[in-house]
């Protein structure tokens, strides 16, 4: 495995299965036996892989204050970040599939985690907007090949009963990326600003390759997988799925009414998504299997799952704005993103260790529950509110957000093999789309609602302030006051009172915007998990009564 010579880097490996050992899929690799010493490495390669994947995002999305000074950006340029990188990770699970069915998983893995290196490397170098946009958005795809390469490598370092727990793990790790980034980025920018950043990530790029290398994962059955029309589905799913994300990504950065290319962007976005939809509609062996996808169950799947993205949202949008507001950064924040790593590091852990193939809406539904709970104890928050009274509901939802993953992903994957292996691309894409373009969707409602209700409340404050008033005049002249050392002039201390004043206003509207945003979340989470006991107390009743008759048949002579 160690010496392989440079040809053989993409080829896959010889290997004989046992009955038992054989891919369950094409594309995915077997599940031989392997020693402890090989299953450690394993397991060592498939953390390192997964926190690969959450790592491109989430230290752009963990530093975008500070890296928009540091690269010179505008804030409409520095959102593009993100926003670019979910654009192309949304997108390639459809191509990422099939290429691996047909050429193995490894070539893919090696080519994009190998452009990779070369791009952030290069990036180092080179310092303008557009080679950042082209780093993260082949970040973005490279993200998806490491994230399928984390699961893979996870499975094979756990014994055969025990691989929906490493799936569990490895689709959980990577979302415990953003309050680790948040942890230790500030000392890394402090060293050399926005380089120390991309060397850290060029360095996780650079030990992923090498580790891909130099133990790869058991070979997988191949059959021809691509069609001529899967491009063309292709390159329309990909183009509106990226145009809807930039709407998303930036319509409340330009504001949706302002902006006009959200409107344009809109109109060629909807058209080629349908025109998507209509090719695989008719075809024999469709990429999108549009039938399966409107069922009943894969509906109320997809419905539940993007109001758990929308309000898992709460966390990077509300609480983490709120403090910003009342003057908190990362800095200020160790310990505050210590609580979140660790429970989200928990949340990973307690999904694994109960995961229950036959229930998986249990862990859904306590993790909205919690989340429901959560959000209304943080919409009570004022202007003396400070990170440590937010440790224990933020630590909630931090375990809640990573506690639903693996169930959610389970239940889908198993109705889609139920309806056969191609289902499972499908699935897949259904998957990446409710995650990626779900927390996009979710952080656009959730700050869009604070603006609005900021400049509703900001409106109302103002109205009651009256010049004449004297608990008004109090407060001027007690702002000027304090700079009665430096200004002189009469009339600029009262100016500077008064600013002092809107300050403080605009302080309190935007508090009680973000706890009016807490209410919205409180609300959500409440009637998805009311409808969440609804399916459940049905299914239960049903159940019930199929098993009556069936008893009632049996006891009929």
């Amino acid at each position: 495995m160690a010496g392989t010579p440079f040809r053989d880097l993409f080829r896959e490996q010889e290997w004989t299965y046992a009955p038992h050992e054989t891919p369950m899929l094409p594309g995915s690799p077997g599940s031989p036996a392997h020693p402890r010493r090989l299953k450690i490495a394993y397991g060592l390669i498939g953390v390192l892989l997964a926190m690969t994947g959450g790592f491109g995002n989430a230290l752009i999305t963990a530093n975008t204050s500070t890296l928009q000074g540091a690269l010179g950006l505008d804030p409409v340029q520095i959102a593009w970040l993100p926003t670019i990188y979910v654009m192309t990770n949304v997108s390639i699970n459809l191509l990422l599939i099939k290429f691996r069915q047909q050429f193995g998983l490894r070539p893919f893995a090696m080519i994009f985690l190998g452009i990779y290196v070369v791009l952030t490397f290069a990036h180092l170098f080179v310092l303008d907007f557009r080679s950042v946009l082209l780093v993260r958005a082949v970040g973005g795809m490279a993200g998806a090949a490491l994230s399928s390469l984390g699961l893979y490598y996870l499975m094979q370092a756990l014994k055969a009963e025990w691989r929906l727990k490493a799936l569990v793990i490895g689709i959980g790790l990577p979302q415990c990326a953003t309050p680790l980034a948040r942890l230790f980025s500030p000392e890394l920018l402090a060293m050399s600003q926005w380089r120390t950043l991309y060397l850290f990530e060029l360095g996780l790029a650079m030990m992923s390759l090498a580790a891909v290398t130099w133990l790869r994962l058991p070979p997988a059955t191949r059959q021809k997988a691509f069609e001529p029309l899967d491009f063309l589905t292709f390159l329309l799913f990909a183009g509106s799925m990226g145009l809807f994300a930039a709407v998303l990504g930036l319509g409340r950065i330009v504001w949706w009414t302002q902006a006009e290319w959200i409107a344009w962007a809109l109109v060629a976005a909807i058209p080629m998504f349908g025109a998507a939809l209509a090719i695989e509609h008719n075809r024999a062996n469709p990429l999108i299997n549009t039938r399966w996808l409107a069922s009943a169950d894969i509906l109320r799947f997809a419905v539940v799952t993007i109001m758990a993205r929308v309000v898992l949202s709460e966390q990077n949008v509300a609480a983490v704005g709120l403090l910003t507001v009342l003057g908190q950064n990362n800095d200020q924040l160790f310990t505050f993103f210590v609580v979140i790593f660790a429970a989200s590091l928990a949340g990973v852990l307690a999904s694994a260790a109960t995961i229950n193939p036959t229930k998986l809406s249990q862990p859904v539904m306590l993790a909205i529950g919690l989340v429901a709970i959560a959000a209304f104890f943080d919409s009570h928050s004022t202007s003396l509110t400070r990170a440590p009274q937010l440790y224990w509901t933020q630590a909630l939802i931090a375990f809640a957000a990573t506690f639903f993953l693996g169930p959610a992903l389970l239940f889908g994957m198993s109705r889609a093999l139920q309806q056969g292996t191609g289902h499972v691309i499908s699935f897949i894409a259904l998957f990446g789309i409710i995650n990626s373009i779900g927390g996009l969707g979710g952080s656009a409602l959730l700050g869009t609602y604070q603006v609005v209700r900021e400049k509703a409340i900001s409106s109302e404050l103002v109205q009651s302030i009256h010049p004449t008033d004297p608990i008004v005049q109090q407060r001027i002249q007690a702002g000027g006051g304090a700079l009665a050392r430096t200004v002189s002039d009469p009339a600029l201390r009262q100016a500077e009172g008064g600013a002092l004043l809107s300050q403080s206003v605009t302080r309190e509207a935007n508090v009680l915007a973000y706890d009016d945003v807490f209410r919205l979340i409180a609300l959500l989470a409440a009637l998805t998990f009311a409808y969440l006991l609804f399916l459940f107390a049905r299914r239960i009743h049903r159940e019930r009564r199929a098993l009556l008759a069936t008893q009632t048949g049996t006891n009929t002579p």
